[in-house]
């Protein structure tokens, strides 16, 4: 089953400095039918213009990935850690007993991410912070960014049941991706239009599935896929 949650249903604000969209209840946006989907909690869809982002916040057991989908993002926090994850790259922070950070649009044009939040199956554990690069163009079908599913050793890891994927496609390319039995799924195409087991979807929509054994996704022009693997 799949559900197709249109890029302009989605709740959200606009900051000035940031416009925001959220696939879930987040800050003032609250939709009781939209709180979760398994074990994904967040799923913001944010644009952060040039020279803006977000000063320094705590965060406390929650597994926190960033998938950078235009520019980049720098990051700071409290336990020394600094990065700047460009385009297609991820980072992840392991929140546990607390970390505050700094996430900041460093660059001369806006940046474009997803901020996935996803509930951890540990808590109290020591945080953390990693990111690694994804280049675009060795992505064949979908690959692993981040997971907390044994086997998935080459993504970063997480501390949830859940996996990250992302797929680059040109148009006509079909990529499949298998669910076990029980799991669910939460996608997004960051950009393009896609068919996912028949039903379209455009760029910035969410497709929100369960009850599937196999995801056929068919590109209909270029597109960039982003997917979660769910308890």
């Amino acid at each position: 089953m799949l559900e197709l949650r249109p890029f302009n249903t989605l709740g959200g604000a606009h900051h000035g400095w940031l416009d925001a969209h959220h696939h879930f209840s987040f800050a003032e946006y609250y939709d009781p039918q939209r709180m979760n989907w398994g074990n994904l909690r967040v799923w913001n869809d944010d644009v952060i213009a040039a020279g803006t982002g977000f000063p320094q916040h705590p965060h406390r057991d929650m597994e926190i990935i960033t998938y950078v989908r235009e520019g980049a993002i720098t990051h700071q926090d409290n336990l020394g850690n600094k990065g700047r994850t460009e385009a297609g790259d991820v980072q992840v922070m392991s929140a546990g007993t607390g970390i505050a950070h700094s996430e900041y649009n460093l660059e001369d044009k806006e940046t474009r991410i997803f901020q996935i939040w996803i509930l951890p199956t540990e808590t109290g554990a020591p945080p953390s912070w990693g990111a690694k690069p994804f280049p675009k163009g060795q992505r064949e079908g979908f690959v692993t960014l981040a997971s907390g599913k044994d086997g998935d050793d080459q993504s970063l890891r997480i501390r949830a049941n859940a996996r990250l994927v992302a797929a680059n496609l040109k148009a006509g390319e079909t990529a499949e991706y298998r669910l076990d039995a029980g799991r669910r799924a939460y996608l997004v195409p960051a950009t393009g239009v896609i068919e996912v087991n028949g039903l379209r979807a455009q760029a910035r929509d969410g497709v929100a599935v369960e009850q599937e054994s196999v995801l056929s996704v068919t590109a209909l022009e270029d597109s960039e896929i982003v997917l979660v693997d769910l308890a």
